[in-house]
């Protein structure tokens, strides 16, 4: 039987700080939103651009590092996974993917690769 795969590795750069929390069970995990750009050649020879914002979540020791050496700003590559929640707001279905974070790499600076635990 084949496996699946449920990867994705984006590079961008963070749209403010990140926000760090702490679960009821004491587990840390930190939010942010991460811009990705796009350019392309269009037939005519035309440069265009545009931008995909990812939410990016990390958890544990990944979110504390995310909250001590990301800011607004950063270039980041981010490993992870896709996960999609789903609920109901007002009477509306609601529906939001992720990236849960796996392995972070800053850009901007010389750092390594950090490992979620």
């Amino acid at each position: 039987m084949a496996k699946d795969v449920n990867k994705v590795h984006v590079t961008g750069r963070l749209g403010a700080d990140p926000e760090l929390r702490q679960t009821p069970q004491g587990h840390a995990v930190a939010l942010f939103r991460l811009a990705s750009n796009r350019m392309w050649r269009s037939s005519d020879g035309r440069s265009h651009e545009d931008t995909e914002w990812f939410r990016i979540v990390a958890w544990n020791r990944l979110a504390e590092v995310c909250e001590k050496s990301l800011a607004k700003g950063t270039r980041v590559y981010i490993e992870g996974r896709l996960q999609t929640r789903q609920w109901r707001e007002h009477g509306q279905e609601r529906w939001l993917t992720e990236v849960i974070a796996n392995d972070m790499i800053i850009l901007d600076r010389r750092e390594q690769a950090i490992v979620a635990d």
